[in-house]
């Protein structure tokens, strides 16, 4: 067996050089890399590794090089390794998961028999492994009742990024009124209102603006995810 651990951080990659060998005997070659392009260009090199990837890293976070590497060979097992439960990473990594992939989503803040009996799990018994934590976060994410459908998520990433309503709507394929009633049903999730007193002046608030900030503290939102949605506007924009 060969594992590929990608992490930013030397002494969390030796950490996971320990784990991995205590948890994996049958284990014989480790590879590092130090950030996701790294991790990419050795997933190639070396196909049959299994992979424990950081999520928050320079250079290409752990989301979009596990995209690569699961375009290129969906039966990859990975585990994610991760300080932040966010709702933007959860989101992010969810999205990018092959049907029927193994795959694990465990905090750095986890104990080691935890982080031992995932490895074992997933590489091993081919099982998903998801800390609590996170899991609660994906059913919080994912609720009908209170949280955002994805078309919902992605009119927050635009308005976000500074884009106006009928660039949403050109961009989305929606009609202005599709958009603004999005932008309502954000509003209300978020709890993002003027204040009573201010009805009838100009309002305290920039919903927009507002909802923005109240996502970011929600932890909807956050920076590696708005460096990616930066980057597919740009793409999109080159392309329209």
């Amino acid at each position: 067996m060969e594992v590929l651990i990608v992490e930013d951080d030397l002494l969390h990659r030796i950490y996971l050089r320990e784990q991995v060998s205590a948890a994996l005997p049958e284990c014989d070659t480790i590879f590092e890399a130090e950030n996701g392009a790294q991790g990419e260009t050795l997933a190639r090199a070396h196909r049959t590794a299994h992979i424990v990837m950081d999520l928050q890293m320079n250079a290409r976070n752990g989301i979009e090089a596990a995209r690569t590497i699961w375009l290129e060979r969906p039966d990859t097992r990975i585990l994610f390794w991760s300080n932040y439960a966010d709702e933007a990473y959860v989101r992010g990594v969810s999205r990018i998961v092959p049907n029927g992939a193994a795959y694990g989503y465990v905090l750095k803040s986890t104990s080691e028999e935890r982080l031992k009996l995932a490895l074992r799990s997933i590489f091993v018994e081919n099982q998903c492994v998801i800390d609590n934590e996170v899991r609660g976060m994906q059913q919080r994410s994912f609720a009908q009742a209170s949280g955002f459908s994805e078309s919902e998520y992605e009119i927050l990433m635009d308005i976000a990024l500074g884009m106006t309503d009928r660039a949403i709507s050109k961009r989305r394929h929606l009609s202005l009124r599709s958009v603004q009633n999005r932008l309502q049903q954000i509003y209300s999730k978020l709890e993002v209102h003027q204040p009573p007193e201010t009805l009838r002046e100009d309002g305290a608030f920039n919903l927009r603006a507002r909802a923005v900030t109240v996502a970011m503290m929600r932890k909807l939102l956050n920076y590696g995810a708005l460096e990616k949605a930066e980057a597919e506007l740009q793409s999109w924009l080159k392309g329209s």
